[in-house]
């Protein structure tokens, strides 16, 4: 998003709609999935996440500065990751796999209602009215950020959703040398996201979930 400002691409509505498009995502969607991960594994019966704060919708309780950075920057980014205890759930290995997907699923669901609500705006309204080419415009951002934000939770690296989910299928030993370089392979996805490398693959498998989720919402129409 920052890259088109810089670059001139895109017109000042369509940017100032992105703009606002992943600020909402960030404070009021990305928040959705974190508390997501905390509900389940609360429900699951891990209070570790109840008692570090994190069984709330409040943003500031889940914002990353460099996930929030890294969605203005391309549209893939991350939250502050939620504190699980697999000790406290009767089965620890279903326990995490459970809370780790509930993050990514709650971001899939809220991807297909904006993509939904943009194809009823974009049936039902005059899409040559700024107001309503504003609204189509930032629910198709928002549903297509959440959608990048669920492909993007899933890569098998640390801090991300998918990293949880590598601990299942991979030795303790070797998982836990592998956290040791959280910062670092952190930063090497960012410049990875930055020059194209992985955001292309991420935005192809992005672009299939879309277009699927477009289908399907325009079926009533």
């Amino acid at each position: 998003m920052l890259l088109d400002i810089i670059r001139g691409n895109g017109d000042g509505i369509s940017l100032l709609i992105t703009f606002f498009s992943r600020l909402f995502v960030i404070f009021c969607t990305m928040p959705v999935h974190e508390y997501a991960h905390a509900l389940i594994a609360t429900k699951l019966g891990d209070q570790t996440p109840r008692l570090s704060g994190r069984l709330t919708l409040n943003p500031m309780a889940h914002i990353s500065p460099l996930g929030a950075i890294m969605i203005f920057l391309c549209g893939f980014g991350y939250a502050k990751p939620v504190n699980v205890n697999p000790r406290n759930f009767k089965d620890p290995k279903k326990g995490m796999a459970i809370t780790a997907i509930a993050g990514p699923v709650s971001n899939l669901i809220m991807g297909f209602v904006f993509i939904f609500l943009a194809t009823l705006v974009g049936n039902i309204g005059d899409t040559s009215s700024t107001m309503i080419y504003a609204i189509y415009y930032f629910l198709t951002f928002a549903g297509v950020v959440n959608v990048n934000l669920a492909v993007f939770n899933l890569l098998p690296i640390p801090p991300l959703d998918g990293s949880r989910i590598l601990q299942l299928l991979i030795p303790a030993k070797y998982y836990y040398k592998f956290l040791q370089y959280e910062r670092y392979v952190v930063l090497i996805v960012f410049v990875l996201i930055m020059t194209g490398v992985l955001s292309t693959p991420l935005s192809y498998i992005s672009t299939i979930i879309i277009n699927l989720f477009s289908k399907i919402a325009s079926l009533p129409f």
